[in-house]
């Protein structure tokens, strides 16, 4: 008989609302200490590392040692793949205020998922890819890069040839949690967020998961891909965000801003 994987042991860690919170605070790749994963769980330190100990020791996240402290991340992209899929067919919970506090429509906006980019940013710019004849749909979730798409990444610092290929290929689509629809991962995803934050097109946030656009991005994405705010704006309907109750805030894109004010 085959063994089957423990899949009621790992459901029972991730069904826990405090350990589903952590797991989601580190779902961006970043290595969080005890105490920022408490706050964010809302428990006191003490019942944090009650459930980090069961975190870790089902696999779910790992541990480095910085001198006297612990930072905590998430084990391997596969676990924040699964957490990912996992938030996109979860139902959102009631409105709370200070669900996700102001950083609300920045982290649907443009955030990291583990390692590559995603939120309405990383839609936008997967569809735009696909509609360009970048990318195209191989099955099971893979994603073929076109012989205009080598030609188009290369003159972005890209060499596709010279990239390791992942479990899935060089390219898959992975579901967002917040737009429920697919976004850019694999090696090609990662090398692709890499390279805009290396060329200032993109900013981590250090504090959060959320990743902004500068304005010399926003040049870079109207000039390779005609993308323009609105046209992330649009990419999905308005009013699925995951805390309802956060006034959206207004970002707008450097070129519309001047235009209204040559208009009057």
């Amino acid at each position: 008989m085959n063994a089957q994987p423990n899949l009621s042991a790992t459901a029972f860690l991730i069904a826990d609302a405090a350990r589903a919170a952590m797991l989601m605070s580190l779902a961006d790749g970043r290595a969080l200490p005890a105490g920022e994963l408490a706050h964010a769980a809302g428990v006191t330190p003490q019942t944090a590392s009650s459930h980090l100990a069961k975190l870790l020791h089902g696999g779910l996240v790992c541990v480095e040692k910085q001198g006297r402290h612990r930072y905590y991340k998430i084990a391997s992209p596969q676990v924040a793949v699964a957490l990912e899929s996992l938030a996109s067919i979860a139902p959102q919970r009631p409105s709370r205020r200070n669900a996700l506090g102001r950083n609300a429509e920045s982290l649907r906006f443009a955030r990291c998922c583990y390692d590559h980019l995603a939120g309405k940013a990383g839609v936008a710019i997967t569809q735009k890819l696909m509609t360009k004849g970048f990318l195209s749909i191989a099955g099971d979730k893979r994603l073929d890069v076109t012989p205009t798409g080598a030609a188009w990444f290369a003159t972005l610092g890209i060499n596709i040839s010279d990239m390791k290929r992942g479990r899935h290929g060089i390219a898959h689509q992975c579901m967002d949690w917040t737009e429920r629809e697919h976004h850019l991962a694999g090696p090609l995803g990662v090398g692709l967020l890499d390279l805009l934050c290396e060329k200032g097109w993109f900013r981590r946030s250090r504090r959060s998961p959320s990743v902004e656009v500068t304005p010399v991005g926003w040049t870079g994405l109207w000039e390779q891909l005609g993308l323009t705010l609105g046209d992330i704006e649009r990419s999905q309907e308005d009013g699925a965000y995951p805390d309802a109750s956060v006034r959206r805030l207004p970002v707008r894109h450097p070129k519309e801003a001047n235009d209204d004010t040559s208009s009057r």
